[in-house]
């Protein structure tokens, strides 16, 4: 295979590679030392792919051609990606960035890798996280910092940080991700990319965990997958998603097909301000043109709706829950009783309520995934708790969970999309939220947006 076709074919969608490998238009092999090759070329000031398993890839490679040759198909048979360090992978270090778990190595598979594995999947290695996937940078003590591919100076989101940059910069088409406070929606904004944080439960998260910690999860964290379109994200839910055992005895996943076939049919509503959160005035101004856009083909777009819930009281809800999902596996343990930890499911639950009753009436929300685009690096503690500047003021860091935080507590499907650029280049990205286990909904509705305003666009790299 000729290196033009090698790096045309590394810069096409992870769909459209299945596709070349069970054409044989092109070999694992071959694709997964194209990968390598361009991790090993661009990795360097990026800094995203970690923890590198080259050699077990490669003979992965090699079994995927020979089932190909048998004639075997599979989701993504013979297709190279990476995962987060966070996700457990048998043989290699999964550290959450603490310094005291540097030595841990997992004995076995998440569910989640296990899949994709299962489907054909080339681990290729994994990418760079925070501490304990607490901040929308990506840099701890172990691995050290990652960069945005559009600008080494700025963060490319957290807690995925890692994923994000190597797909956006053309390393691997795919990646797998988590999200409890935007960890996967927030990359994709600040790289220009796809990802999905899907419904809560829909793919399971066992083996997502701090190091020693294996038990219950949290009713807010998921895992999901980053790509270059919104087709392969649907791509990686069908290989991933469904339940884990034992529920799998007795369950059987059937998610509803989109709620709507085109943009003129569905109903939109647009939220760019947060009683909590500020927005900057590019993704404002972004997301209006994108409403006008809409309006003209057709959908009903509206700004205001009486069956919108309160997301200054959902969102004490959220931040109580997050206080204590944050603290495990870390040195300081939330104190919360019992009761207080009871008291806020109960709060959760009513939010949930709520947002079903509003999708009675409005098919997805358009949102800012936070109200910035990709900040410069900054040293986050006591002294930056006004640590980012919107629009010119400065501005509390942590008072953005309040965007991310709308689908996460309610457990609802939200999926990111980039939807422009600043005057200086960083992407822009937004993210549709739709209701519960409708999943295909907000991708399928990402996909519509992409194919009629356009989509990715890399970075000069």
């Amino acid at each position: 295979m000729s290196e033009t076709l090698s790096r045309d074919l590394l810069d096409r969608s992870a769909t459209e590679l299945v596709a070349a490998l069970a054409a044989r238009q092109v070999s694992a092999a071959e694709l997964a030392d194209q990968a390598i090759a361009r991790i090993e070329a661009r990795d360097g000031p990026i800094n995203a792919v970690v923890v590198r398993d080259f050699d077990r890839a490669r003979i992965a490679a090699r079994a995927a051609d020979a089932a190909l040759a048998r004639g075997e198909r599979g989701a993504l048979l013979g297709l190279p990606m990476t995962v987060k360090e966070s996700h457990n992978v048998a043989g290699l270090a999964t550290t959450w960035g603490f310094e005291h778990a540097r030595g841990f190595v997992a004995p076995e598979d998440a569910v989640g890798v296990a899949r994709l594995k299962a489907a054909g999947a080339v681990i290729l290695g994994k990418t760079n996280i925070p501490v304990s996937l607490a901040d929308w940078q990506s840099a701890n003590p172990i691995y050290g910092r990652t960069r945005n591919p559009y600008d080494l100076s700025r963060s490319p989101g957290g807690s995925s940080g890692g994923a994000a940059a190597a797909v956006a910069a053309g390393m691997v088409p795919l990646e797998f991700g988590s999200d409890i406070g935007g960890s996967i929606r927030v990359p994709a904004a600040f790289c220009g990319v796809f990802g999905h944080k899907p419904s809560f439960g829909l793919i399971p998260s066992r083996g997502h965990a701090p190091p020693g910690v294996d038990g219950a999860g949290i009713p807010l964290a998921v895992v999901g997958p980053l790509a270059r379109t919104a087709a392969d994200l649907a791509l990686a839910l069908g290989a991933t998603a469904g339940p884990d055992h034992p529920d799998a005895k007795g369950y059987r996943l059937a998610l509803p097909p989109m709620r709507r076939t085109g943009l003129a049919d569905y109903r939109v509503l647009i939220l760019d301000a947060h009683p909590l959160a500020a927005v900057d005035g590019e993704i404002r101004a972004a997301l209006d043109e994108l409403g006008r856009g809409l309006a003209k083909r057709g959908t009903y777009v509206t700004r205001s709706s009486d069956r919108l819930p309160d997301l200054a009281k959902a969102h004490e809800v959220y931040g109580g829950m997050m206080g204590v999902a944050m603290s495990r596996g870390g040195p300081e343990p939330s104190k919360a009783t019992a009761h207080e930890w009871m008291g806020l499911l109960d709060g959760q639950e009513m939010v949930r309520r709520a947002w079903a009753a509003f999708f009675q009436e409005i098919d997805v929300v358009l949102a800012p995934v936070m109200g910035t685009v990709a900040f410069p690096h900054v040293v986050v503690g006591p002294d930056t708790a006004n640590g980012l500047r919107i629009d010119g003021q400065p501005t509390p860091y942590f008072a953005q969970l309040a965007w991310p935080g709308m689908a996460t507590l309610a457990n609802l499907p939200a999926t990111a999309f980039p939807i422009g650029q600043t005057r200086a280049g960083l992407p822009i990205g937004a993210q549709v939220i739709g209701p519960y286990l409708e999943d295909l909904t907000t991708i399928g509705f990402a996909g519509l947006v992409e194919r009629e305003f356009g989509g990715f666009v890399p970075p000069k790299l």
